[in-house]
């Protein structure tokens, strides 16, 4: 391992932290992404003013400013709510935000959001009539969910879900602001120490790179899995 100052090992570590959060706010922002689709297609007026609001919010604020607000102002709030338990039932608790958790929550939170927004439209582009046709052959709602509505809706669907993920992979770097040690930290940090500013962030920014381009292939040959029997792409 490259050694860089003493910082190698740790940058290493530091990279591995922003995988790790960047697949776990992936996976959060899908299943956050799949219940405002649904419910901003929903029957129910509740359900579809929820879904209108979660994304207006989300769209409005800044990502930074809700990383800190959640981390910072969320601290502050269960902080009063442990005062208040420990005044009136005499219960002694201590819970601490943790970085790594608040940076999952918030960028899942961020990109379910954007998420839900590119299912809508996917499940909207599915043809109504296939799935008119699945249930006439008798085809439980279920079956006809897992047979004919999701494989076309991730087929459209795709295209829009690899952007987000490439946007927030990057996202992942705000952590740094809330303590978090990922690879934008210790780079941040080795810069200052040794002075070597260009040489770290060329290697945060390769690494970068190396991640999105993997995942350009993986979403490539995602695309091509759900393109079978659909002909060539436009």
């Amino acid at each position: 391992m490259i050694d860089l100052h003493g910082y190698g090992p740790r940058l290493f570590e530091g990279a591995m932290i922003t995988i790790q959060l960047g697949i776990l706010s992936l996976i959060l922002a899908l299943v956050l992404g799949l219940l405002t689709a649904s419910a901003k297609m929903s029957r129910s007026w509740a359900l579809r003013r929820i879904g209108t609001l979660y994304t207006t919010i989300i769209r409005g604020v800044p990502d930074l400013v809700l990383m800190m607000l959640l981390f910072f102002g969320g601290q502050i709030g269960i902080n009063q709510v442990t005062d208040w338990l420990y005044y009136q039932f005499d219960i002694d608790i201590f819970i601490n935000v943790n970085e790594f958790v608040a940076g999952v929550l918030t960028i899942g939170l961020i990109f379910g959001a954007y998420m839900g927004e590119t299912f809508r439209g996917a499940f909207m582009a599915v043809d109504n009539g296939q799935i008119e046709a699945g249930r006439a052959y008798g085809m439980s709602n279920w079956l006809v969910f897992r047979r004919i509505r999701f494989p076309q809706m991730m087929r459209h669907a795709l295209p829009g879900l690899s952007n987000n993920w490439m946007v927030l992979l990057k996202t992942t770097a705000l952590v740094s602001v809330i303590g978090l040690s990922d690879m934008v930290r210790v780079a941040a940090e080795a810069s200052k120490a040794t002075r070597e500013p260009f040489t770290f962030m060329l290697i945060v920014a390769g690494i970068y790179l190396l991640i999105a381009s993997a995942s350009e292939w993986g979403f490539a040959r995602l695309q091509k899995h759900y393109d079978v029997g659909f002909g060539e792409t436009n």
